[in-house]
């Protein structure tokens, strides 16, 4: 617990960090050039053939007309792009990870063991090829868990819970990984994974819910809908400083947590050596 909250607080400083501010940018030009870049093309087809899609359905025909009877025929004109930005979440969250894992982590990890664990050799065991399988291979998986689970999104208390659940065993799965490829050989990796497996999903986890803060932003409907080439960069850049400070809070228990490892198997080598019995 102690290195849980130990961590956590130097993650917090090392968020104020120049080097840190300015990394967190880099992604935000990225994907703000994209998302407004296919806005710009194929924003007005996808939502004309959004509302087609919702009028052909009579329940939301029935809505409709009940919102026209109560004077708010005008939420109609929002329901297409509020419902396609809304489906956009995932997508910018998830991709949001990605680039903070493979544009900012690298250089994160190296400012961590740099000014706090300079002595600790690097064993690089995983190459940046493994690390982007390794975070592939883990979104496609998070991707069909959030598909499976659309249902359960529908029910109140479980739209809270479900979302973050999986944001946050995303997060464990490629930051902790990303955390010790460069320092760890795959066998240390594999005990660290094994040793605190709890403490680092409950870093995921607790991310996954602070990610689910830039949904303020996402959650001011009309009004969003109106500013959404303003909100949609501060939304990516929210999701970006999230994702950096969780990388950061891994960094910092994960390398921690392996300089411990090390300290122990040299000791335990130690009194293997010298309760080894003279031939």
């Amino acid at each position: 617990m102690n290195r849980l909250i130990d961590s956590f607080w130097r993650a917090t400083l090392y968020c104020l960090h120049p080097r840190v501010i300015s990394l967190s940018f880099l992604p935000l030009v990225i994907m703000a050039a994209v998302s407004l870049g296919l806005g710009y093309f194929y924003w007005n087809d996808a939502i004309d053939l959004l509302r087609a899609q919702l009028d052909s359905y009579q329940l939301v025909a029935s809505m409709t007309e009940w919102l026209q009877g109560l004077g708010l025929s005008d939420l109609r004109l929002v329901m297409a792009p509020a419902l396609l930005l809304f489906m956009a979440i995932p997508v910018i969250v998830v991709v949001s990870l990605l680039f903070v894992a493979l544009l900012m982590t690298p250089t994160m990890v190296g400012l961590v063991a740099e000014r706090r664990f300079p002595l600790l050799e690097r064993r690089k065991g995983a190459s940046f090829w493994a690390s982007l399988l390794w975070s592939l291979a883990s979104t496609l998986m998070a991707g069909l868990a959030l598909l499976l689970s659309l249902p359960l999104w529908l029910i109140p208390p479980l739209v809270l819970v479900v979302p973050p659940l999986i944001w946050g065993w995303l997060t464990y799965r490629v930051m902790a990984y990303d955390a010790l490829a460069e320092h760890a050989s795959h066998e240390e990796r594999e005990q660290v994974f094994k040793q605190h497996r709890i403490p680092l999903l409950c870093i995921g986890i607790l991310s996954g819910y602070l990610g689910a803060a830039p949904s303020v932003i996402w959650a001011s409907g009309a009004m969003f809908v109106a500013m959404a080439p303003i909100l949609v960069p501060l939304a990516i850049w929210v999701y970006t400083l999230v994702f950096a400070f969780s990388s950061l809070w891994f960094t910092h228990y994960a390398l921690s947590a392996l300089q411990q490892l090390r300290a122990q198997n040299a000791t335990t080598a130690a009194a293997e050596t010298f309760n080894r019995p003279l031939t």
